[in-house]
């Protein structure tokens, strides 16, 4: 029979994949639960920061703003699109699409719990948009 498995706060792991300027830390995942299809998490990124352009590969992206007001910047046919939330806000990021996290214009952190429809986190980093 299979059994369910709690994870504290104190155990989320930050080795997992990372893009510059945020920090991941992983909570469900092959390596700490033995999951097989998804993968959750949880994202900060400082004041006055923004990450680097990535993406998640083949992997569907559902994330939830827990604090802060973090901006979801991607491009669409050339032009530069900015997603502004709050906390109780929901994105969905589809597979390949290249986008930053930003929270340059806010002096609170950002974090935002993260479910992936792949075990593991795929973290594609990009140098441009």
């Amino acid at each position: 029979m299979a059994k369910l498995f709690h994870v504290s706060s104190e155990e989320c792991s930050a080795g997992t994949a990372q893009t510059a300027g945020m920090t991941r830390l992983a909570a469900l995942s092959g390596d700490s639960v033995g999951s097989r299809a998804i993968w959750m998490g949880e994202t900060h990124v400082a004041p006055g920061v923004a990450s680097g352009p990535h993406h998640h590969g083949e992997s569907e992206t559902g994330i939830y703003v827990v604090a802060g007001h973090p901006e979801f910047i991607y491009s669409d046919g050339g032009s530069e699109l900015r997603v502004r939330t709050k906390p109780g806000d929901y994105i969905y990021i589809p597979p390949f699409v290249h986008h930053v996290e930003s929270n340059e214009h806010s002096d609170e952190e950002a974090v935002v719990v993260i479910a992936r429809t792949t075990q593991e986190a795929i973290v594609e980093n990009l140098h441009e948009l």
